[in-house]
This record gives C-alpha cells, sequence and structure tokens, in this order.
C-alpha cells in the first residue's frame, strides 16, 4: 500500500483514538528487527556503536525496509545511533519509484519528552516525510524545534502506541517496520501489536550487564502457555536470523 503525502511543516496534528481502527484489520502490518548477540545484548557498554549484523544480512534489511510503507525507531535510538533510515539501494530506489512510491519509506519516531537534535541524519538525509509521535505535555515545543523538518502528532500522556498506529493507517501506511530500541520493540510487544518478529543472533558474546538488552521486564503475550510460530530459520553468513509469526496476519499464522 502507497503512502499518503503530507506536508514537511511541523505541526501539531491530534492523534486518532485507538478504537478508531480496529486492532486486527486497520492497523499497518507491524514488523520488528532487531539484532543481539547470543546472550541477548543489543549493544555493549562502550561508547562505539556495537557491528551485530553483517554485509549479507544488511542488504536483507534494507530489501524489508524497501518492501515496507514506513520505518520507525525510537528517539533514543535517534540520539545513540544517529540512524539515516533510507533504503540504501539504488536499485531498491528504483524499483519502489517505478511502483509510484517515494524512494525511501516513511521515516517515524516516538518521543515522551521531544529531546531530538533537528540536526539529525532521521530529519535531514533523504526526502521522505518524516513523522514525530509526540507525548501530550511535550507537544507545543517539540512542534517549535521541529518546525519545518517534521509533522509533529499528539500520541496522548503517556504515548500510546496503538494511537500511533491508528493515525499512521489513517496516513496510508499498510506495512510498518519497527528497528527499536529496546523500549519501543517492548512497547509493541507487550501492547500485542506486532505481527511478525525478524531476531538476528551473531556469533558472539556480551557478558557486560550494563549494556542494554533486547527488552526488559514486562508482561508479553507469548510465554511458556502460549510459544510464538517459527516461521522461518536462516543462516546469513554468521548470523542467523530467526523469523516468529506474532499474529495470524503473519505467513503461517500462530497457536490458537
Amino acid at each position: 500500500m502507497g503512502v499518503v503525502p503530507a506536508g514537511t511543516a511541523a505541526t501539531a496534528v491530534p492523534a486518532t483514538t485507538a478504537t478508531a481502527v480496529p486492532a486486527s484489520t486497520g492497523r499497518p502490518y507491524v514488523l520488528l528487527s532487531c539484532a543481539t548477540s547470543i546472550d541477548g545484548y543489543i549493544d555493549d557498554a562502550t561508547q562505539e556503536r556495537l557491528l551485530l549484523s553483517n554485509a549479507e544480512d544488511m542488504e536483507r534489511i534494507d530489501a524489508v525496509r524497501a518492501g515496507c510503507d514506513a520505518i520507525l525507531v525510537g528517539a533514543g535510538t535517534i540520539r545513540a545511533d544517529d540512524p539515516r533510515l533510507v533504503v540504501r539501494s539504488a536499485r531498491l530506489r528504483a524499483a519502489r519509484q517505478a511502483a509510484g512510491l517515494p524512494p525511501s519509506p516513511v521515516k517515524v519516531t516516538m518521543t515522551a519528552r521531544g529531546l531530538l537534535d533537528p540536526q539529525a541524519r532521521f530529519f535531514t538525509v533523504g526526502d521522505a516525510e518524516k513523522v514525530v509521535y509526540c507525548a501530550s505535555p511535550a507537544v507545543d515545543t517539540t512542534t517549535e524545534l521541529l518546525a519545518g523538518l517534521a509533522t509533529v502528532v499528539d500520541a496522548g500522556d503517556p504515548l500510546d502506541p496503538a494511537r500511533v498506529l491508528a493515525d499512521l493507517a489513517g496516513r496510508g501506511v499498510g506495512r510498518l517496520m519497527v528497528e527499536g530500541g529496546a523500549a519501543v520493540h517492548a512497547q509493541f510487544l507487550t501492547a500485542g501489536l506486532a505481527d511478525e518478529l525478524h531476531l538476528v543472533v551473531a556469533p558472539f558474546f556480551v557478558g557486560d550487564r550494563r549494556a542494554p538488552r533486547f527488552v526488559g521486564d514486562g508482561a508479553f503475550p507469548w510465554h511458556p502457555g502460549r510459544r510464538a510460530r517459527v516461521a522461518e530459520v536462516r543462516q546469513i553468513g554468521d548470523v542467523v536470523l530467526t523469523r516468529y509469526a506474532l499474529s495470524e496476519r503473519c505467513a503461517g499464522g500462530v497457536p490458537g
């Protein structure tokens, strides 16, 4: 599904209520993507970014991005990693344009406090639409901060991922890729708002409890009494991808 074009001016837009778009049919298909060490860490405790993936897997991720309408990361990921969130392959960008789509998907972030740098590559690299979902108390200051760079949307207090999905659906987003970080992944998982998980495991340990893990504590819908279905396992160079089906919307379905 294509994305409804929108202006780039930073204007506060009231969020759609979660009940306005039924979760089973109206919200975007949500695909979570994450890479971890063998012991479940997504980074180490140093200032340098830990490389968990490899070149071949990065090509796969680029293809997954190209097949989505929007890519979402948390504000913490923007601050820590300064990601570009664009389709890198010229061939994939051209294929999107041939299909009547912009070269890269819409960029989306979620922020509780509006602590975002307007000079971050999220805002300055590429021509994709940028949408910032903000907790209600920070909407006015964030709108002023990002004037001309992004559309700022009130997503409730506390910030509600279901309201985010409902608003994205209204913008024409049919397939959303969530690339982290840990807090954002946990929000979507514990709320039961994920359809598919791509989990890549790198062949080494971090072994430092100061480092961030994939997700922290929480009440997750998948537990010993309700296991997620493994849809695919694939070796990609020296890493392993496991694709989990988390809802009936994922090919292969999930246990009842």
